[in-house]
C-alpha cells in the first residue's frame, strides 16, 4: 500500500503544479476534470446510501460552475452579459432543474432525498471548488492557490505524525476515530508556521517564489490557522458522508490514496476560506 501511495503521488503531483504555475486555460481545465470526477464519486456515495440522484444534471451543472469562474470567459462575456449574474443563474438552475425533473418521474416517494443529493453534489463539489478558479485569477493567484495546497498539506502531515505519536483524546470518534485533539492542534500550528514562508521575499539568499507582496506576519498566521481549521472540518465532513454510505474511500481512482474526494475534501474548504480572506482582508 505504501509503495502504491508513493508511486501515485509522484505521478499526480506534477500535473496540478504545472496547471497552477501556467494558469489559464490549464487550471480551469484541471479543476473541471477534478470536479467532474469528484461529483461522480459523490453520487456513487449517494447510490450507496440508497438514493437515486440525477447524476447527468449534477455533472453538467458542476462543470458549468467551474467554467463560469474562468477569467477569460468572464472577460469575453462582460460586454454582452453581466458576469455577476452567472453564479445566481447557476444556483437557480441547480435548485430548480432537478426538482422539475423529479416532478415528472413516476416515483415520488424518494423525490426529496434524490433532489437533496443532486443539489448537494452540485454545491459541494461544483460551487465550492469553483472558488479555486476565481482565486487563481486574482493578483498573486498562483501563490494563493499554492498556499491553499501547501499549508493544508503541512497541517495534514503535522496532525498525522503528532496525533499518531502523542494523540490521546479523540476528536470525533463517531466520524473519524483516528483523529485526535493533539493532532488537530498540531496541524493548526504546522499550517500557521508554513504560511509564514509566503511573507519572506528571500529564502536562503535566493528569491522566494512563494512570496506575496504586502502579506504580513499576522495575516499569514491567521490565514494558516483558518486553512487548518476549515481543512480539518472539510475532512470530517467527507468522512461523515463516507460513514453514512458505509464505505471506506470515496473511490479507487488513486491507488493508495482512495478517490478524488479523499484528496480534495480539505482543499475544497481551505480554498473557500483563502478566497474570502483575500477578498475581504488582503485586497
Amino acid at each position: 500500500m505504501l509503495k502504491k501511495r508513493v508511486i501515485t503521488t509522484l505521478v499526480i503531483i506534477p500535473l496540478p503544479v504545472a496547471a497552477i504555475w501556467f494558469g489559464e486555460p490549464w487550471f480551469t481545465a484541471l479543476m473541471a476534470v477534478v470536479a467532474v470526477l469528484g461529483v461522480m464519486e459523490f453520487y456513487r456515495l449517494a447510490v450507496a446510501s440508497r438514493a437515486s440522484p440525477l447524476a447527468c444534471i449534477g455533472v453538467v451543472l458542476t462543470l458549468l460552475f467551474i467554467v463560469s469562474r474562468n477569467p477569460n470567459l468572464l472577460s469575453f462575456l462582460a460586454p454582452r452579459f453581466d458576469p455577476g449574474l452567472l453564479i445566481p443563474l447557476l444556483l437557480m438552475l441547480a435548485i430548480a432543474l432537478p426538482m422539475l425533473w423529479l416532478l415528472i418521474r413516476p416515483r415520488t416517494g424518494t423525490a426529496f432525498v434524490n433532489w437533496a443529493w443532486t443539489l448537494g453534489g452540485i454545491l459541494y463539489v461544483g460551487w465550492l471548488l469553483s472558488h479555486l478558479v476565481s482565486l487563481r485569477g486574482m493578483t498573486d493567484g498562483m501563490n494563493w492557490v499554492f498556499l491553499v495546497i501547501l499549508a493544508n498539506a503541512a497541517s495534514d502531515t503535522t496532525a498525522f505524525f503528532i496525533g499518531r505519536s502523542f494523540g490521546r483524546h479523540r476528536l470525533a470518534p463517531r466520524i473519524s476515530p483516528n483523529k485526535t485533539w493533539e493532532g488537530a492542534l498540531a496541524g493548526v500550528v504546522g499550517a500557521m508556521v508554513f504560511s509564514l514562508l509566503f511573507t519572506a521575499p528571500r529564502l536562503f539568499a535566493a528569491t522566494n517564489p512563494l512570496y506575496v507582496e504586502g502579506f504580513i506576519y499576522w495575516q499569514a498566521l491567521s490565514l494558516g490557522l483558518l486553512v487548518s481549521v476549515f481543512g480539518q472540518l472539510g475532512d470530517l465532513a467527507e468522512s461523515l458522508l463516507k460513514r453514512h454510505a458505509g464505505v471506506k474511500d470515496s473511490g479507487g481512482l488513486l491507488p493508495g490514496h482512495g478517490g478524488i474526494l479523499d484528496r480534495m475534501d480539505s482543499i475544497i474548504f481551505a480554498g473557500i476560506v483563502v478566497y474570502y480572506y483575500v477578498v475581504w482582508v488582503i485586497q
